[in-house]
């Protein structure tokens, strides 16, 4: 793992206190009963070094989680992922991801592309109690007749179907409509396709769902989904995707359905297509059609992604989602690169992205290079609003706690010896100066502040306190200009929100 700066050590064990008499409690706007900080024995005298990356890649560094998608809402990006956290969880760091004990999904969103937050899972094992796993989602949203925005998730229950979940918040709770597959081993007219998972979705510019799935050579298949999303409106039809192996997922983009797979792990020396380049072995390519059930009016176009593994990110399966956000695309996928960091070598993967190049008159991909910076921050954070503890760029031994509200978590320390844990967020933009600070906390704790690594600390609030309490703090001097900054979390501490006051 990689080392904070010892300077960020060293200025932790200096405890130096903050004055916190003059903090501005009125212009806190956090929720709940708001109490200045107070001196109350606690001292932070190490720091955890096991800050787990300093890159962009991947989104989330101490979370294990795998074959991405996305949505957007209200301005805010979220993606869900395979919780290959879970197996790790059941075999440990000797074990390896087999993926039989998987049985939810990770959500994450942004709205810069560098600090993510972490919502915790969908516990897919509860929800859906029939299901043998959840593994690949797919996910789309649409406004229905009662003015809700709708979320339908799509996952693969393990190779013998497609599941799906709803919900009217992209974090939940999320309900099973079906209480069984979609479309699973039984359902007729598969015509050949003995795996049908890996489920894609897409809404088109008409309001249609359309869904595809299927695994193994000559097993991709289409189905259009009918008006309430849940059920089938079509015959399931073939994409004639060459050397065909996994890994669906549909977009549709100025008229036109985009299709996208792994293909497999041979060398691809037949070659049926001689206006485009062989694709590389267990890389992406992708197909364009206006006419989806019509399996002859599929044309491939070419290969936009090489394994991971050819960028040096180590080698694995492959499975990508391609996304516009902010008037840009990306391209999610995940990586075995940060598991060795992690203390493992049995498999485990991480979310990446990487910006991607789309000409969407001629529903062009271009291809996209993987590489460990990723994306890059597109907006500077708002320390003046409210933001979440778990949101970060990086973390070091931090642990989530869940709260009863869907989708919202807060961070502890789970470092050794009496350590404090890190959060560190990327970016924030002060503008003309900030002069306290609040964070919402429990237990009997601290939460120190620096800015950039640098040697000296700028705030600290401490409190105790059984219940979450809003701890306002004054800054020892006015902060002004971006600024990353680092959270530092005592043992015995909940942490749920932080925000800067001018």
């Amino acid at each position: 793992m990689k080392k904070l700066p010892a300077i960020l050590f060293a200025a932790a064990a200096a405890m130096v206190m903050c004055s916190c008499g003059d903090a501005d409690i009125s212009s806190v706007t956090m929720e709940g009963e708001k109490i200045k900080s107070a001196s109350k024995g606690v001292k932070i005298t190490a720091v955890t070094d096991n800050i787990t990356k300093t890159t962009g890649n991947p989104l989330i560094s101490n979370i294990f989680c795998a074959d991405p998608t996305a949505v957007e809402y209200e301005g805010r990006l979220y993606v869900y992922g395979t919780n290959d956290q879970q197996q790790y969880e059941a075999v440990g760091a000797e074990g390896s991801n087999t993926y039989e004990h998987i049985k939810s999904l990770v959500m994450l969103s942004t709205d810069d592309m560098v600090n993510w937050t972490y919502h915790g899972t969908i516990d897919v094992g509860e929800i859906s109690p029939w299901a043998i796993a959840s593994w690949a989602p797919s996910v789309v949203s649409r406004v229905e007749e009662d003015g809700k925005t709708h979320f339908y998730l799509y996952y693969s229950n393990s190779g013998w179907g497609v599941g799906v979940l709803t919900a009217d918040s992209p974090t939940g709770p999320w309900t099973d409509p079906l209480g069984k597959s979609i479309i699973d081993g039984n359902t007729k007219g598969l015509d050949g396709c003995k795996t049908p998972f890996d489920p894609g979705v897409t809404i088109d510019d008409e309001g249609t769902g359309w869904l595809s799935f299927g695994g193994g050579e000559d097993s991709a298949r289409i189905v259009r989904l009918g008006s309430d999303m849940i059920s089938l409106d079509s015959d399931i039809k073939k994409i004639p995707s060459s050397y065909h192996f996994e890994a669906s997922e549909l977009n549709f983009i100025n008229g036109t359905y985009v299709y996208t797979y792994n293909n497999d792990w041979s060398t691809h020396l037949k070659w049926n297509y001689p206006k485009t380049e062989r694709a590389p072995a267990c890389s992406m390519a992708y197909l364009t059609t206006k006419t989806p059930l019509d399996p002859d009016s599929w044309e491939y176009r070419d290969y936009y992604f090489k394994n991971p593994g050819e960028a040096g990110m180590e080698y694995s399966n492959n499975h990508t989602h391609l996304q516009k956000y902010k008037d840009r695309y990306y391209l999610f996928y995940h990586s075995l690169f940060p598991q060795k960091a992690l203390g493992t070598e049995g498999g485990f993967r991480s979310l990446c992205v990487n910006e991607a190049v789309v000409d969407e008159e001629t529903v062009t991909i271009g291809r996209v290079n993987a590489d460990k910076n990723g994306a890059e921050q597109i907006k500077p954070l708002d320390p003046f609003a409210v933001n979440q503890a778990e949101t970060a760029f990086s973390s070091a031994d931090v642990s989530y706690n869940y709260t009863d509200v869907a989708g919202n978590m807060t961070v502890s320390s789970s470092a050794d010896g009496g350590k404090a844990a890190v959060v560190w967020v990327k970016g924030a933009d002060f503008g003309s100066g900030a002069s306290s600070f609040a964070v919402k906390a429990k237990g009997k704790g601290r939460i120190e502040v620096y800015l950039d690594g640098k040697d000296t600390l700028v705030g600290a609030a401490e409190f105790d306190s059984k219940d979450m309490k809003i701890v306002c703090a004054k800054l020892k001097k006015k902060i002004s200009g971006e600024h990353d900054i680092y959270f530092v979390i005592s043992q015995n501490a909940e942490f749920d929100e932080w925000q800067f006051v001018k």
